[in-house]
């Protein structure tokens, strides 16, 4: 699922960051409303995360320039103003929720997935099959078949695979990746992310290339 943020404080943009790529989302960031518009009309965003007061123009503005043009992606504000009549004009202008700073992440994070929970993306990220190409994953049992051969998978081939077919096509850097299967406590070997992609490989490519490596920058998955 794919996420703007759209804020001038690098000291939120920055661990927010961190925290929503570890969680599996593609996060777009700009720090100024004229390029989070553009940002907004060029691609496609399941959820979009502003701050009211943006320089060059404001996260009203934004909002208010898409739903105009019939754009209904999830808005979440971000804001300082916290009177009644501020979030009367913020949700009027088309927002979907309003979140007033200084706040917790872990706030902030619950009012992501709940509003990222209207998105039709939303069943393909929770459902617990998968299918790309010609292979299917079953999460559930950890199994992967492939023209009609199974394979057993670990915990972790699970979670990298689930995370590649999530994102077919997509160019899924290191850090990411990293982020996704290991929490920061845990700290892999630098070498253990391209071990795990061997095994996979091993198991899923009999039948032909699926994971392609984009040379000093990450994976790309899909036939």
């Amino acid at each position: 699922m794919k996420i703007l943020l759209v804020d001038d404080e690098a000291e939120l943009t920055e661990p927010l960051y961190h925290i929503l790529s570890r969680e599996g989302y593609e996060v777009d960031v700009a720090d100024n409303g004229q390029k989070g518009y553009e940002l907004a009309l060029q691609n496609t965003y399941d959820l979009l995360i502003l701050d009211w007061m943006l320089p060059q123009k404001p996260g009203i503005a934004i909002c208010q320039g898409l739903r105009s043009q019939g754009n209904t992606t999830p808005v979440l504000f971000l804001t300082a103003k916290d009177t009644l009549d501020d979030r009367v004009i913020g949700l009027d202008a088309g927002a979907d929720d309003y979140l007033i700073k200084p706040f917790e992440l872990r706030e902030l994070m619950a009012r992501v997935r709940a509003l990222l929970r209207r998105s039709p993306a939303f069943e393909a990220t929770t459902t617990s099959k998968l299918k790309v190409a010609d292979l299917e994953l079953d999460r559930d049992n950890q199994v992967a078949y492939r023209q009609g051969r199974m394979m057993n998978l670990s915990d972790k081939e699970v979670k990298l695979l689930t995370y590649f077919m999530q994102h077919p096509g997509q160019l899924l850097t290191h850090e990411q990746i990293y982020q996704h299967l290991w929490t920061e406590q845990e700290q892999p070997n630098s070498n253990v992310l391209a071990a795990l992609i061997r095994l996979l490989r091993r198991k899923i490519e009999e039948e032909g290339p699926l994971i392609y490596t984009v040379y000093g920058k990450g994976y790309r998955f899909g036939d």
